[in-house]
């Protein structure tokens, strides 16, 4: 559980990112969205803490074998954002990461050695389920781009 106290914390701070990329790219509506995503991440945390009766966050020095990756399953890889994506691919990537969590809740639920730890996996399980859901419709009310939507007439340059 401290592993997905981790991946809470990680995706409320994600999810404000990319809102701040919304803000940034003058897109209010979804940014709105992921800010209210943050929100629930963070209660997510919170939701944690309080079924495991700890005051403090504890140190999570092993890497859990639950994970699939690198990063916290609901935490986007930095190379996976594109500075002129639209809010489509933000979504998409928001999608993938609902999914990673709610297999990594699934995962927990079945090897989970307390009740306790079971309960909370399970419900943090159909929580994810649920945000699967609610991105998904999300989508379909942004429209997908169009292929060239990467092209950039003046792209960023270093100039030393």
């Amino acid at each position: 559980m401290a592993q997905a106290l981790q991946m809470e914390l990680d995706a409320a701070q994600r999810y404000e990112e990319f809102a701040d990329m919304m803000q940034t790219h003058n897109n209010p509506e979804v940014e709105q969205w992921f800010r209210k995503m943050a929100l629930i991440e963070g209660k997510h945390a919170a939701q944690i803490m309080a079924e495991m009766g700890w005051t403090q966050a504890p140190q999570t020095t092993a890497r859990a074998s639950l994970l699939e990756g690198f990063e916290t399953p609901e935490a986007t890889p930095v190379d996976e954002v594109h500075y002129l994506m639209r809010p489509w691919h933000v979504l998409q990537l928001a999608l993938a990461n609902e999914q990673r969590a709610e297999r990594f809740f699934d995962r927990l639920a079945m090897r989970a050695t307390t009740d306790s730890v079971r309960r909370a996996a399970l419900e943090l399980r159909r929580e994810e389920a649920e945000h699967v859901q609610l991105v998904r419709a999300w989508m379909q009310k942004v429209p997908r781009p169009e292929g060239g939507w990467d092209d950039d007439p003046d792209p960023p340059r270093n100039h030393d």
